[in-house]
């Protein structure tokens, strides 16, 4: 499949880690609004550059477009796309408003086109190998899940130096903007529906507790800060997701059954280590084993190429996945449907701060497995 990237940003760095690691994936030019940007990624990478969207749009060799954009120009883009003829695999979130990412789904739906979103860590060996024990029941019936997503004080922190590898400054303006629940939440809301089935509740809570991030710069708009949400799935299991960039840094999972806890430490990291911590019974009193077991992935990650860079994560399978899925003329894993699903989720977290109530999810989808090499 032949992919065109839209944005060149401090995310596109990430996906051309990996990109090389699928065979199924041709790249065939990139482009961003800023052209020397665009001029100075595709130098980079040597790769050809566009000079409008529209150009890309009207090329017959594009077969998918990765659309890197900022947040606020996903819908457009994914929009103009998917109009076009074109297969869209766009990043987080797949639209900042719900009523347009509803819209890309039908419309993607009408043109017998596929959308997919990141992010992908579902693909990930870790997800997967959680999924597996709990389809083996290693912790019993599970009732509870505690999901942490704290950064720490990102504004404290000399963020004005990062750069990406092809020399892009991270957009702090623009993350402070977004928010970290619509920027970082989406990390754990992809795994918990596969996990335990639709959401049907989301009660959440979600401020701005540090309005005044830029010392030198004011924010055209703020967003939340911090969120907690408790959301309720279809099986009956309640998950806690906490998302700061205020607390200490926190990425760990807590999966609580009727015979004990299944964690992890860190969901950026496909291999982490998933542990199996059982309850034991002595004389009058249940206690968690202090012992944790290591229970074993599905499968280790062979060829790794420049895998081992930001977060460990592959921020390609989900676009090869996708492209599989076009190939086969199989429905992809990260269903258009799944992923209008968990934006709603994190939709509803976010918009918390104004709207103050409990919110009922209107989307749902239909089972998705696990990856064939998980089973």
């Amino acid at each position: 499949m032949r992919v065109a990237i839209i944005g060149c940003g401090f995310v596109a760095d990430f996906y051309m880690r990996t990109i090389s690691l699928y065979p199924n994936l041709e790249l065939v030019g990139v482009m961003d609004r800023n052209s020397a940007r665009a001029s100075k990624f595709s130098t980079f990478y040597s790769v050809p550059k566009y000079n409008t969207l529209q150009e890309v749009l009207s090329d017959p060799k594009v077969d998918i477009v990765l659309n890197l954009t900022n947040p606020s120009s996903h819908y457009s883009v994914s929009k103009a796309s998917l109009e076009a003829g074109k297969h869209v695999y766009s990043e987080k979130p797949l639209a900042m408003d719900f009523s347009e990412a509803k819209e890309l789904v039908e419309i993607a739906e009408k043109q017998g086109l596929y959308i997919s979103s990141a992010p992908c860590s579902l693909l990930g060996e870790t997800a997967q190998s959680i999924w597996k024990a709990l389809r083996e029941q290693q912790v019993g019936k599970v009732r509870l899940v505690y999901a942490e997503m704290d950064d720490g004080l990102i504004h404290k922190v000399p963020y004005k130096k990062w750069v990406s590898k092809s020399g892009t400054p991270w957009p702090y303006k623009d993350e402070f903007e977004v928010g970290c629940t619509l920027e970082h939440a989406g990390y754990y809301i992809t795994w918990l529906p596969a996990f335990f089935g639709p959401a049907e509740t989301v009660t959440a809570f979600s401020d701005c507790l540090v309005p005044d991030k830029l010392s030198d710069e004011i924010l055209d708009v703020q967003a939340p800060d911090f969120s907690v949400a408790c959301i309720k799935f279809a099986s009956g299991v309640v998950a806690r997701l906490t998302c700061s960039i205020i607390a200490p840094h926190d990425h760990e999972l807590k999966i609580i059954g009727d015979e004990g806890i299944i964690s992890v430490k860190d969901c950026w990291h496909y291999e982490d280590p998933v542990y199996v911590q059982r309850r034991l019974t002595l004389r009058r009193k249940t206690i968690e084993n202090p012992f944790k077991q290591n229970y074993p992935l599905v499968r280790k990650i062979g060829k790794k190429g420049e895998y081992n860079g930001r977060k460990h994560m592959d921020y390609c399978r989900g676009v090869a996945e996708l492209a599989n899925a076009i190939a086969e003329k199989y429905p992809p894993y990260l269903s258009a449907k799944y992923c209008l699903h968990t934006n709603e989720i994190v939709l509803a977290i976010q918009n918390a701060w104004t709207t103050g109530a409990p919110y009922k999810v209107t989307t749902s989808f239909q089972s998705i497995a696990p990856m064939r090499w998980a089973k």
